[in-house]
């Protein structure tokens, strides 16, 4: 008999990352799974991670003792109709949405409330699919839970006691301050890293002189306007109050900005960017959060012939897998000439380690 029965409704990164780590965690779990990409659920079964493909949402899902919702936000309601038959009186449903209102909104309306408890793992890559899903996405990552008013208690401790055992760090919130709360650290960033980059290409000269030079800290506070633009459509979409509430106050705060700058205000400045840096200073310099943190080292190298292939060359020896190298042509806010950046934590440190030893000049990015 398995240990427990874990159903999945999609099984994209986010879902093959958590059916990953439960498997990793307990081996003897027992995973069914559907998802429209049949290919992503052969996948799964051919790895030993999903151990049923159901042919879609049907009595295959009965027997679960948990089923996580990790379709797109816009199929949940159908979805939740679907399934609202099929639950053993036990099973708990979850969901991995980052917004919660929505969709606890429509569970009260399928009757769904006394067995849902949402869900949201702050994990994330820019790479989609369950090809590019791995455990280790959720190692030491919040993992936002939303239990609603009727849910017995009893099945927020199960939940919560999984949600550790991948490595996760859990924390209940109510639906509406998550929604808060992911508004500001998280939606409101995309939002201005994509009108930040829209502004510069607005700005730019015929033959690309910004583009050509955008590096260091500007490819940083952009990276994630490289993110799925459907994805974020619908969050905007679906938390939109809070996120046009936390973008007037942050004009108000640009604004503030532009009458120092414009009224020459050197005590103003030095106390908004000094105020700014003390705060942001205070973060813990972990992986958990809605915006993940990018595994990268600056490396000085000297201007000369197999330099670089040297760098790469041992980190390879020393099976170390790179996910990106970059000489950096814009230097004004980078520590080194060459970014590495690797895919786990771990690894990174692993690089600095073995290349401080080498003699480089290494320089670790927060």
């Amino acid at each position: 008999m398995p240990e427990m029965t874990c159903g999945f409704v999609g099984l994209g990164l986010i879902g093959g990352s958590i059916a990953k780590a439960l498997k990793a965690c307990s081996p003897d779990i027992r995973i069914v799974a559907y998802d429209i990409n049949k290919e992503a659920v052969k996948l799964a079964c051919s790895e030993g991670i999903a151990d049923e493909a159901a042919d879609g949402i049907n009595r295959s899902f009965s027997p679960c003792d948990y089923i996580f919702l990790c379709a797109p936000v816009r199929k949940n309601d159908e979805n939740l109709t679907a399934l609202k038959g099929l639950l053993s009186p036990g099973c708990i449903l979850t969901d991995v949405g980052s917004v919660k209102t929505s969709i606890h909104e429509a569970v009260a309306l399928a009757g769904l409330e006394s067995c849902f408890i949402g869900g949201h793992p702050m994990a994330g890559s820019e790479r989609i699919g369950y090809v590019n899903s791995r455990a280790a996405l959720l190692e030491n990552a919040y993992y936002i839970l939303t239990p609603t008013p009727l849910v017995p208690q009893e099945k927020v401790e199960r939940l919560r006691l999984l949600v550790e055992k991948m490595n996760a760090l859990p924390l209940i919130l109510k639906p509406s301050m998550h929604d808060y709360v992911t508004a500001a650290v998280s939606h409101l960033p995309h939002v201005a890293a994509a009108s930040l980059v829209n502004l510069i290409e607005e700005s730019d000269s015929d033959d690309g002189i910004m583009r050509m030079v955008a590096a260091g800290g500007f490819k940083d506070i952009t990276r994630i306007a490289s993110s799925s633009s459907v994805m974020w459509q619908q969050i905007c979409l679906t938390n939109g109050e809070n996120i046009s509430a936390l973008l007037s106050r942050y004009i108000n705060a640009l604004t503030e900005f532009k009458d120092a700058i414009d009224k020459k205000d050197a005590d103003e400045l030095y106390r908004l960017f000094n105020s700014a840096r003390i705060y942001r200073d205070s973060f813990a310099n972990a992986s958990s959060g809605p915006i993940k943190r990018s595994y990268s080292i600056s490396v000085d190298i000297a201007d000369r012939a197999g330099a670089l292939a040297h760098i790469v060359a041992l980190l390879a020896q020393h099976d170390l897998n790179i996910k990106n190298i970059a000489i950096s042509h814009n230097r004004e806010s980078e520590d080194g000439v060459l970014r590495v950046e690797f895919y786990r934590e771990d690894s990174m440190e692993k690089g600095l380690e073995l290349l401080s030893r080498e003699g480089y000049q290494v320089h670790l990015r927060d």
